[in-house]
């Protein structure tokens, strides 16, 4: 007789390897089967990604929140949602209003990626038997924590939307993790040029220090249109 863990297919979206890897490897040796899905080199819209997670058929995905250069992950939760998949997140950001935005977008739950691997591979099994995997009063205080920060988002948003085209491209380079050097030398300028370029950008968001902005831009769910 097949397990029922074998008719179950996960799809693992997540840009850092090693994790997605331990992921595939630990839900495979489970009975699970367990895929990984390699993103595009290049930006990609909401609906190629999601033609991309769903091309497998998941009933569960394992969805990161930080996607590198695609942006945000809770972009995708809703329509993977109405596609049928059950969405777990899994995520290195502590921010509850995050989490939040995700589960009022539809997915499950939210897990840390400090949880032992136990706890996800747990999410996993009580979703496929069917069983609740968040509290009620805790996926509601979650969302809370998401709405109250509406008026934050809005006043963010407006000072992202200042930055000229040039300014949201070094924005969105540091997002990447590339260094005032690595941007000047994509962009075939000077590091004065970007350094002047990077201390608009931070007079402009109200922020002291790149990291600020960056954790400001990730907080808004920002990407260059």
């Amino acid at each position: 007789m097949v397990s029922p863990r074998k008719r179950v297919k996960v799809v693992i979206v997540e840009d850092h390897t090693l994790f997605a890897e331990s992921l595939e490897l630990a839900l495979t040796f489970e009975g699970y089967d367990a895929e990984r899905v390699d993103l595009p080199e290049e930006p990609a819209s909401e609906t190629k990604l999601t033609s991309m997670i769903m091309r497998p058929q998941p009933r569960i995905v394992l969805l990161d929140l930080d996607l590198g250069h695609h942006g945000s992950g809770v972009r995708l939760v809703s329509p993977l949602a109405r596609a049928g998949a059950d969405v777990v997140v899994v995520t290195g950001s502590n921010d509850e209003s995050r989490w939040g935005h995700a589960l009022h977008s539809g997915a499950r739950t939210v897990l840390s990626k400090r949880v032992p691997l136990g706890e996800i591979l747990g999410t996993v099994r009580r979703l496929n038997y069917g069983n609740s995997v968040l509290d009620v009063d805790e996926r509601e205080r979650l969302i809370r924590a998401w709405v109250g920060q509406g008026q934050d988002l809005i006043e963010t948003r407006r000072r992202l939307a200042q930055l000229s085209r040039r300014e949201t491209q070094v924005l969105e380079h540091l997002m990447d993790g590339f260094t005032v050097g690595d941007i000047a030398k994509i962009r075939v300028v000077s590091e004065a040029t970007v350094r002047t370029q990077v201390k608009s950008i931070l007079s402009k968001l109200g922020v002291s220090s790149q990291i600020a902005a960056v954790s400001l831009a990730h907080k808004a769910e920002w990407r260059a249109a």
